[in-house]
């Protein structure tokens, strides 16, 4: 029986700097067990869609880091940087199967966008960021300060830029208690429902917006939401929206200030092979901008998944309009875009089924 893990707590830069334990190095072992994982998996010769964990076996010793990893997001500080992998001795779509196939044995993958993709580029494809429907990934411009639409979010680091491009990370917990130190009264119109664009990659026949509180709790679990740059845009492009009010703009500009608090936030430089896991509920994270290296093969270079999780908190009913779903142990979040296949439904059917997980629509035929 597993024990039960005492929930993320707030914490602040010095606390990271004091203890790196939040580092997870894999060990030889751990590695042999996913290059193992890697050669059956290519020899099957299946699109990713069409993997289950059996594809990739891996023997305890891995699994076991893979569930610490994981296990580590979901209590202490909610986040965790699993570090080396050997890029160098796999092609970039070597190391793509391996990020999968560590998503296959962790949660069940959420789509990311308009294209209804599974995995997306982190890296700079000449996008616009501060434009109607502009996401980050695609540019190499700063972002604010933003949670991800699923349970985790996972980063892989295969190439770095040549200048810039700092993750930048913090409690979202943390923010929230210096706020209601600074301005009590404010934190508590960040407990009421803002609306947020989709930025078009909603489902087809779905409202292009959708409210959430910033801050809420349930069964006295923290879970915190927020992209001020989805909600200027709301706000923006919907006139059935009404105007944000004075305090709530002041609310929001006192978050923005709070997140950009040198003493809670924590930069840190990817290497080649990093991973990164973050608990979107309780942590918000941003990027600086950087500058690429003019040879294309050494350019920037993330890759980038989000996961639904069996052991994710149950959220706050103020959620339900975003996510889909509250409960905790359900297929939930991502932006399901225009793009959703046959292949992709059939995965969720079969990693829902895998992880023991709810999924709140009704299962393809067999």
């Amino acid at each position: 029986m597993n024990p039960i893990l005492p929930p993320p707590h707030a914490w602040r830069r010095a606390d990271l700097e004091q203890d790196k334990r939040w580092i997870q190095p894999f060990s030889p072992a751990e590695i042999e067990g996913l290059e193992a994982g890697l050669r059956h998996a290519r020899a099957t010769g299946r699109e990713l869609l069409d993997l289950s964990p059996a594809d990739f076996p891996l023997p305890p010793v891995t699994l076991s880091a893979l569930q610490r990893a994981v296990g580590a997001t979901q209590t202490g500080l909610g986040f965790c940087l699993v570090r080396g992998l050997p890029l160098d001795c796999w092609s970039v779509e070597d190391a793509k199967l391996v990020f999968w196939g560590i998503g296959l044995h962790t949660g069940v993958a959420r789509t990311q966008g308009k294209g209804s993709q599974v995995m997306s580029d982190v890296r700079d494809e000449g996008g616009s960021y501060r434009v109607k429907g502009g996401r980050g990934y695609n540019t190499n411009a700063e972002l604010d300060f933003h949670c991800d639409f699923c349970d985790l979010v996972g980063l892989l680091c295969i190439n770095q830029s040549m200048r810039g491009g700092q993750s930048i990370i913090l409690s979202s917990m943390a923010v929230h208690d210096e706020i209601g130190r600074r301005r009590p009264d404010l934190l508590k119109l960040l407990y009421e429902p803002f609306h947020y664009s989709y930025q078009g990659a909603q489902a087809p026949g779905d409202a292009p917006w959708f409210e959430c509180p910033i801050f809420a709790f349930k069964n006295g679990r923290f879970a915190s939401r927020c992209n001020r740059k989805n909600v200027t845009a709301a706000h923006a492009d919907f006139p059935e929206i009404p105007p944000l009010t004075a305090q709530q703009v002041e609310a929001l500009d006192l978050f923005e200030e709070v997140v950009r608090d040198p003493a809670l936030c924590y930069s840190m430089d990817f290497q080649p092979g990093d991973i990164q896991l973050l608990n979107n509920h309780v942590t918000l994270h941003s990027r600086t901008s950087f500058e690429d290296w003019p040879d294309p093969a050494r350019r920037r270079h993330l890759l980038r998944f989000w996961l639904a999780l069996p052991q994710g908190q149950e959220l706050p009913d103020g959620y339900k309009d975003g996510y889909k779903a509250t409960t905790s142990a359900t297929v939930r979040g991502g932006l399901r875009g225009s793009a959703i296949t046959p292949a992709f439904l059939s995965y969720e059917d079969r990693l829902a089924a895998y992880h023991g997980m709810r999924l709140e629509r009704e299962p393809l035929a067999a």
